[in-house]
């Protein structure tokens, strides 16, 4: 997470310091609860500042427990950081009409509290933006794009958006709490290395769902990943985090973002990374893919020591199939996914509704037709135009086939043919 320009440079600052004395027990909790120093450590040396205070010096609790070694001073770094972005609790305590409950989470983009809508009586989860970065009008704008665009969708596979304001400086977004996890907290936490095939496709489903619906009001997420996919107590699945979201229309927006990967590099499209102009929904439906790799494999599909060297990959990589990986997988969950994720979004699935069917299709042991439809198109397209035969749908990245491959195709299309030319020939003497 990046800082504010008076954070540390080398050591304890005089903004850590001042804070930390301010707040001695807030601090002395925080140090406890990380278990650095027990309540009687922290009591002996806060015994140890208040006779120092007495006799005229000005020193800390921080000081003192860096000096007798309790933490260091990179750890009361981390510490005072910690300290700063707590602080915008008292600000969220201020908003009109919520009772701030405790918080939930914190990014590098927001700090999430659970609250209570007075009004309405109901829980709510409010994203609080910090003030590093509610000085910046780019990030400010962001975030109310996203409470606009999230207000316009109305979902049930999708967080709904309640309220949007700025209180003491703060900016704020209102938007339905979610009792339950994370697709990506159930790959990090569970047992297994990834999850069960039902569950997997039942999750996509309903992301897929959600995104027709967004896809359909004009929207595309750009930003699909474990992480942005809620899961109920009930199982009900909701997507969120609308901060990347764009219409696909909004050619201003996409002309000052050309040449620029928006997008999280594990999961993000090719066309995101090249920077183009023209993304549309088949970008969400690549990353929904990837998404959909992570959870039955337990892996990313591309990795790499940076996110470039990972952009990369998914650009120019073929990708190894899921079903090498995790050996259970149906066959028909592999050429889904590998659709999903074809580097030519005119391979792709055209729409999530056609990812949809198949996954009904393989949930009841049918083939996936859309998929299969999709390579055979491509197949006939190529054999007409006497191009190079594209490889099958288990490698949807339409890399060249050796040669001897090619010949067999061939000879099994031609002879497709001709059963077809008897077949009409035959239909025809019948008559």
């Amino acid at each position: 997470m990046s800082v504010g320009s008076d954070a540390t440079q080398g050591g304890t600052t005089t903004t850590g310091q001042s804070s930390l004395m301010g707040d001695d027990s807030q601090f002395a909790r925080k140090i406890i609860e990380r278990k650095l120093a027990s309540v009687d450590e922290v009591e002996l040396v806060r015994d140890q500042v208040r006779e120092l205070q007495k006799k005229g010096q000005p020193v800390t609790l921080a000081e003192m427990l860096v000096k007798f070694g309790y933490i260091t001073k990179s750890q009361l770094d981390r510490l005072n950081l910690a300290m700063d972005e707590d602080s915008m609790y008292r600000p969220a305590q201020q908003i009109p009409g919520y009772q701030i409950l405790g918080k939930l989470g914190q990014g590098a983009m927001a700090t999430v509290f659970k609250a209570k809508q007075l009004s309405l009586d109901r829980i709510v989860a409010i994203k609080v933006l910090p003030r590093r970065l509610s000085e910046n009008q780019e990030f400010v704008d962001r975030f109310y794009r996203e409470g606009r665009a999230a207000a316009r969708l109305n979902d049930p596979n999708i967080v709904a958006a309640y309220d949007v304001g700025e209180a003491m400086g703060y900016h704020y977004f209102v938007m339905e709490y979610i009792d339950g996890t994370t697709a990506y907290d159930l790959l990090s936490n569970g047992q297994k290395k990834w999850l069960d095939e039902k569950d997997a496709i039942s999750i996509v489903s309903q992301v897929a769902r959600a995104l027709q619906h967004a896809h359909d009001k004009g929207l595309i997420h750009r930003d699909v990943k474990p992480k942005n996919i809620m899961i109920t107590r009930n199982k009900v699945v909701k997507l969120a985090d609308m901060g990347l979201a764009r219409e696909v229309d909004d050619h201003k927006a996409a002309t000052a973002e050309a040449g620029r990967a928006y997008g999280t590099p594990y999961y993000i499209s090719p066309e995101q990374i090249r920077g183009e102009i023209k993304i549309d929904h088949r970008a969400d439906i690549y990353s929904l893919g990837a998404t959909f790799y992570h959870l039955v494999t337990g892996k990313v599909p591309f990795e790499g020591p940076t996110p470039s060297a990972v952009m990369h990959k998914h650009l120019k990589e073929s990708l190894i199939p899921p079903d090498h990986i995790n050996t259970a997988l149906s066959t028909g969950i592999g050429e889904i996914i590998e659709v999903m994720m074809a580097k030519n979004a005119d391979l792709r699935y055209q729409s999530a509704d056609e990812v949809i069917e198949d996954l009904e299709a393989v949930r009841n042991g049918e083939p996936p037709f859309q998929a299969r439809r999709h390579y055979n198109a491509d197949l006939l397209e190529d054999l007409a135009s006497g191009g190079e035969v594209i490889a099958s749908p288990r490698h949807p990245l339409h890399a060249p086939m050796p040669a001897n491959h090619v010949s067999v195709n061939w000879v099994v299309a031609m002879g497709v043919l001709l059963f077809v030319s008897v077949m009409v020939n035959l239909l025809l003497l019948l008559r």
